[in-house]
């Protein structure tokens, strides 16, 4: 798997006499946040249509999401981090990531020049796969047809994405970021095709946890996640082993919070993860994230959380693996 990073990148990679998209790519294009089971339905479409063609497969995104930066805080939280996303990639088979920075001059490209620097100049697009929807360009005008026109132009094919659905809904991101709101981690986990999960490396935090007897695993969040509250996790360290847990996530308001921030309790574990990847996995909503009048409030409620949390283990069946 190869991350092409920018258009100046995508573009220095293409005039390169031993460049992989020498004789062009099948595409696709859209945020894949999530990666969820109708977005790996289109990775296969790709990776197919790649495969007959004897050509890579490209996946084209934006940092920030193109919510992201018309919205700026109002727009959806995420379901993954970037970092995640291009794992799920790489694990679903894909060639090379495409991420351009969507910034103000992406947004000023027309749709006819988008089509002419980043599809036709740049990957040498032979065949492309988008839902009938997608919509590009400054002026709004880039559209399903558009790029049918352009593909008999300028030789590349375009094709409609399969659609999934369960239940008779389409499933997409926004479906699965309603399931998370309201706690139905097992809805979410049907459509995304595995349990919510969040990875992230370990930061130093305030040590309060430690001091009140309950330390905790610390992992900074860039945007507010798409749920709140307290739960019952399994935490899987980078050698492998996996602890089950208790996790807050939100903006801890007892000790005035002001960046979201994932903090996770691994039962049973002595060490430290200071610098370390962990991968959480969120099994079962307990309670909202509330303030406390006082420190010692939050640790007897820290207390009845952990008890709630071994009992529903206890019920559900560990996760832990061998140490």
């Amino acid at each position: 798997m190869r991350l092409i990073r920018g258009l100046t990148n995508l573009n220095m990679l293409s005039r390169r006499e031993d460049s992989p998209l020498s004789n062009g790519c099948v595409a696709t294009i859209g945020n894949f946040d999530g990666v969820h089971i109708g977005h790996r339905t289109i990775l296969e479409q790709v990776k197919e249509k790649a495969e007959s063609l004897g050509l890579p497969s490209v996946v084209m995104v934006f940092e920030p999401q193109p919510r992201e930066f018309f919205q700026g805080a109002e727009a959806p939280p995420r379901l993954m981090s970037f970092r995640q996303k291009f794992e799920a990639l790489t694990a679903a088979g894909i060639d090379h990531v495409l991420c351009l920075r969507f910034s103000g001059r992406l947004r000023r490209l027309t749709s006819r020049e988008f089509i002419d620097a980043v599809l036709v100049d740049g990957l040498g697009v032979r065949h492309l796969v988008v839902g009938d929807d997608f919509r590009f360009g400054c002026d709004r005008t880039g559209d399903f047809m558009l790029l049918r026109e352009a593909g008999e132009q300028q030789g590349f094919t375009v094709e409609n994405t399969r659609t999934v659905t369960i239940d008779g809904e389409r499933v997409s991101s926004t479906r699965i970021r309603e399931r998370l709101n309201v706690n139905r981690l097992e809805e979410a986990e049907v459509l995304l095709g595995h349990p919510y999960r969040i990875r992230g490396r370990v930061v130093y935090g305030r040590q309060l946890g430690r001091q009140i007897g309950a330390p905790t695993a610390n992992i900074l969040l860039q945007r507010m996640a798409p749920l709140q509250g307290v739960y019952v996790v399994s935490t899987k360290l980078d050698d492998g082993l996996v602890y089950d847990g208790v996790a807050n996530i939100g903006l801890r308001p007892t000790v005035d919070g002001k960046q979201p921030a994932l903090e996770v309790h691994l039962f049973d574990f002595a060490g430290t993860l200071y610098g370390r990847h962990i991968e959480v996995v969120f099994r079962h909503g307990l309670r909202e994230e509330i303030r406390f009048d006082s420190v010692d409030a939050l640790k007897e409620q820290i207390a009845c959380d952990f008890d709630d949390a071994r009992a529903w283990i206890a019920k559900a069946g560990s996760s832990r693996t061998t140490h």
